[in-house]
């Protein structure tokens, strides 16, 4: 707030200014504030020296309001009021966890995470309703990105700059999924040097490139060239051209258990790194609910619900 060309009001000058205007007493005012009464005072003082004219009238045994004073008290007070009021509403709503929360998973078990969360969250807050929807390969971001979701359970790596990334719920031994007929069906695991030796299926979508380059690489860490054929946009498509044998695809160990179908064969990749699941969310976006399930999936997962 201005007082006069250039120079600004701080909060705290606003504050003592009012309450001694209230009070008309410093001790008391110094008692109400939390402050040493000598530190009212100053404030009072450098609060004259900025507006350049008195607002108090002082004498050992009387504090009253000069003119300027009055009209400032009057001025600023119902403005003041409205920011604390509109500030407390604030933090109330914050602080209620009510209403809906609309959590996103990329993963079958993933779903199955958020769900078993969802149980407790909807136990814990009973006035706060959980929506629960799948989000598409093809754009891993967006529906947060468009407000449809609050929150998401998805494969890592995740850096971006509107978007939050939470704590890792769990993390899964990576496969590869080939056709039943391909040589590398008969191994007991492949190594990351073998996806040169095979055609990886290809994605696309509205999908970051160092993303792609953890799950779907280009390369090896020897950077021998991986090889791409078709290219899906869904997860179900990827599934169908593995068993089409029109190329093989990386994915969780834990995919098999979801989405064993007659010619798909997972192997192990023994030298892969894991792939890690965590909490995103925007960054604009961390409410009360938010934090609350975040909260309670980070509590599932101590307890070992996984």
């Amino acid at each position: 707030m201005r007082a006069g060309q250039g120079k600004v009001i701080e909060r705290h000058e606003i504050e003592a200014f009012l309450t001694l205007a209230e009070e008309l007493h410093f001790r008391r005012t110094s008692e109400r504030l939390g402050l040493a009464q000598g530190r009212v005072s100053q404030t009072i003082k450098k609060l004259e020296r900025r507006i350049g004219v008195p607002l108090f009238e002082r004498t050992s045994r009387h504090v009253a309001l000069t003119p300027t004073g009055q009209r400032l008290r009057d001025e600023l007070a119902p403005a003041y009021r409205q920011i604390q009021e509109a500030v407390a509403r604030a933090i109330a709503t914050g602080k209620a966890v009510t209403g809906t929360l609309r959590v996103g998973f990329s993963s079958q078990w993933a779903s199955d995470a958020i769900i078993r969360a969802a149980d407790v969250f909807r136990d814990r807050y009973p006035d706060c309703a959980v929506q629960i929807q799948e989000v598409q390969l093809t754009d891993p971001f967006g529906p947060l990105r468009a407000g449809e979701l609050d929150l998401q359970l998805t494969e890592f790596p995740v850096a971006e700059p509107d978007l939050v990334t939470g704590p890792v719920i769990f993390s899964e031994p990576r496969a590869l999924m080939v056709h039943a007929r391909h040589p590398f069906a008969r191994l007991e695991s492949v190594c990351l040097e073998d996806l040169a030796r095979t055609l990886l299926v290809a994605v696309s979508g509205d999908i970051p490139q160092y993303w792609l380059d953890y799950h779907y690489p280009r390369q090896t860490p020897e950077r021998r060239p991986i090889a791409h054929g078709a290219t899906a946009v869904y997860w179900q498509e990827v599934l169908s051209l593995v068993a089409a044998g029109r190329g093989a695809s990386t994915a969780a160990l834990r995919a098999a258990q979801y989405h064993s179908r007659p010619g798909v064969v997972f192997v192990s990749m023994r030298d892969a790194p894991p792939i890690e699941y965590g909490l995103i969310w925007s960054v604009n976006g961390d409410t009360a609910r938010v934090r609350a399930f975040v909260e309670t999936v980070c509590d599932q997962t101590r307890d070992g619900g996984r």
